[in-house]
């Protein structure tokens, strides 16, 4: 696709293009959200602003505009080709309901770059001056409290064995030589495809036992087989990144091991056992 087309095909779902660019020479555009106030859908074109050519993939990302009329990446820049760039639009556009919202000010949240998740608005240096503004309390120190000395312990001795005594059955001890084999029972797969907007659920055995939707959230990039290769664009659970699935098949083993697995919230799609 030439440069004329991509400018174009920006154009027409209402982007305009930005007269700088803080952090490179390609040319960003960017729409308002179709429902979110002070949310923007921020698209780097991958074309140079001096050359005029492509020089690169096309990002969208979305950003909070907060009340110094700052703008806060909200979620993961994702880029794309030319054909599935409305598709990817679409899919950040969808993302920014399970993007955390300040309970104070209702901005978003973003992650700063200590690695925490703060409020866009950063609301806290207000509300936490008139804190500290009340008088301060002399806190009285506490006596330190004495360690009561622990009688030593008397070690329980053990019994003599005489020779050629015989030790009872029931008080014999024997080396733990076998290990219990995990027999796989079951599989089950899903039938995922590019393009499909997937969440996480935890699963113990054949049951759920915990669903991330509205934490996690992720667009499928491609499916090679078993392989699914997703862009994650929000995360707000404790699940971490290498946890997070990678196959759209898994087993089902004896025990209560806790796995993890996709859950399509684009469409209807349920898990079938395979073998």
């Amino acid at each position: 696709m030439s440069v004329v087309q991509r400018k174009a095909m920006l154009k027409a779902e209402g982007f305009f293009p930005h007269k700088k660019n803080g952090k490179g020479t390609s040319i960003i555009y960017s729409r308002k959200h179709p429902t979110a106030k002070f949310v923007r859908v921020v698209v780097d074109s991958g074309i140079d602003s001096k050359t005029n050519k492509i020089v690169g993939k096309v990002g969208v990302k979305l950003c909070f505009v907060n009340r110094q009329k700052s703008w806060r990446e909200i979620t993961i820049e994702i880029f794309t080709t030319n054909a599935a760039l409305v598709k990817t639009i679409k899919a950040q556009e969808a993302a920014e309901k399970f993007v955390k919202t300040c309970k104070h000010c209702k901005a978003k949240k973003f992650t700063a770059k200590s690695g925490n998740v703060v409020c866009a608005n950063a609301c806290w240096t207000t509300w936490g001056n008139k804190k500290n503004a009340t008088t301060k309390k002399t806190t009285q120190k506490k006596p330190a409290k004495i360690a009561a000395k622990k009688s030593p312990s008397t070690k329980k001795k053990k019994p003599e064995i005489l020779v050629g005594q015989v030790t009872p059955k029931h008080k014999r001890t024997y080396p733990l030589n076998k290990k219990r084999a995990i027999k796989v029972q079951k599989k089950f797969a899903a039938k995922i495809l590019p393009g499909d907007l997937v969440t996480v659920e935890e699963i113990q055995g054949e049951k759920v036992t915990e669903n991330f939707t509205g934490k996690i959230l992720g667009v499928v990039m491609k499916v090679i087989e078993d392989s699914v290769e997703v862009n994650w664009t929000a995360n707000t659970s404790s699940v971490e990144q290498y946890m997070l699935p990678r196959w759209n098949s898994y087993y089902i083993a004896s025990g209560t091991v806790v796995d993890y697995r996709f859950k399509v919230i684009s469409r209807e799609v349920n898990y079938a056992i395979v073998s």
